[in-house]
């Protein structure tokens, strides 16, 4: 029997050697177009327990914690950061944890730098869009409604209102922001003379008491003729990290476009922008399950003859 050369059983070893080896798997290669990570996470800590002290605080320390999903030493050490900066408090004599007076600060500059308009603006964009009407966002500015921003679906679409112009919380889509206003708000606009723009306007502040309990019951207010004859509003509330109502989020269109059951059929997506709107305002809003709510009545869209109690608005 012939053996096999020396040259012969090297190739032959190194052919079982690579044969013995796993297989290299390819390693997908990284998109190309995936963002870049910046985010730092003692920062994101931070800013949980701080939207943990605007929602639960006062607090103590464990609830706190547990709200930022973060160890009780960790949340320890951001609050004392925070207290050394003034942007934290505590309350030595029951161990409870605040906000700190400097976040005014911040505040008002954020609203001086139009903060919520320019983080509500895309969301507008996208609703008016998809609805073909114009999209509006107002706030309470004490006794009154001013409108924030505007996005104006097409340049034919008629405006009734333009961004910085103010107006009555009793009339119109305006009713919804008086609804969830504090209760001393509430008292004050229905003490006063209520003035009246149109027939369908509603000035009976026992009527108008009792609608702002719907309103807060079906969460979401339709109106029709009651500041502009023939114009019809579908407006939902904006809710910020704290759950409270900052804003609302309105649909305004003549009537022509905005019969029954329109409005009804836009509540959803205008309902699913606002929910948008919040989560990036800081709130926790679950997805809209107004599919699962009964059909609330349309309110009528002809002008009606002005009520008895006219006389003495």
């Amino acid at each position: 029997m012939v053996s096999a050369s020396k040259s012969d059983r090297k190739p032959r070893a190194a052919a079982a050697k690579r044969a013995a080896k796993p297989a290299r798997t390819k390693t997908p290669a990284k998109s190309k177009t995936a963002a870049p990570d910046y985010s730092i996470a003692a920062v994101e800590r931070a800013l949980d327990l701080l939207l943990a002290l605007a929602q639960v605080g006062p607090a103590a320390l464990g609830p706190l914690a547990e709200s930022a999903g973060c160890t009780r030493t960790a949340a320890f050490r951001l609050l004392r950061t925070l207290q050394g900066r003034g942007f934290a408090i505590q309350d030595e004599a029951r161990g409870l944890w605040r906000l700190g007076a400097r976040w005014g600060v911040l505040g008002r500059a954020a609203h001086d730098q139009g903060a919520l308009a320019a983080t509500a603006a895309p969301f507008l964009a996208e609703l008016g869009h998809a609805l073909g009407e114009n999209v509006y966002l107002r706030t309470r500015e004490g006794l009154e409604a001013e409108t924030v921003t505007v996005f104006q679906a097409e340049p034919s679409l008629r405006l009734y209102s333009n961004a910085g112009s103010r107006g009555p919380l009793h009339a119109g889509a305006a009713r919804l922001l008086l609804a969830y206003a504090p209760e001393a708000v509430q008292t004050q606009v229905l003490a006063q003379r209520l003035p009246r723009f149109t027939p369908a306007t509603r000035t009976d502040p026992v009527w108008i008491a009792a609608d702002l309990q719907r309103i807060r019951a079906r969460g979401y207010l339709v109106t029709a003729d009651e500041v502009y004859p023939g114009v019809v509003s579908l407006s939902v509330p904006v809710r910020d990290a704290a759950g409270q109502v900052v804003a609302e989020l309105f649909v305004s269109g003549p009537s022509m476009r905005m019969r029954p059951p329109r409005p009804r059929s836009l509540l959803p997506q205008v309902l699913e922008a606002a929910a948008k709107l919040s989560r990036a305002l800081g709130a926790h809003v679950a997805a809209p399950a107004e599919a699962s709510k009964p059909p609330a009545p349309e309110p009528t869209f002809r002008q009606t003859p002005a009520p008895a109690y006219a006389s003495r608005v």
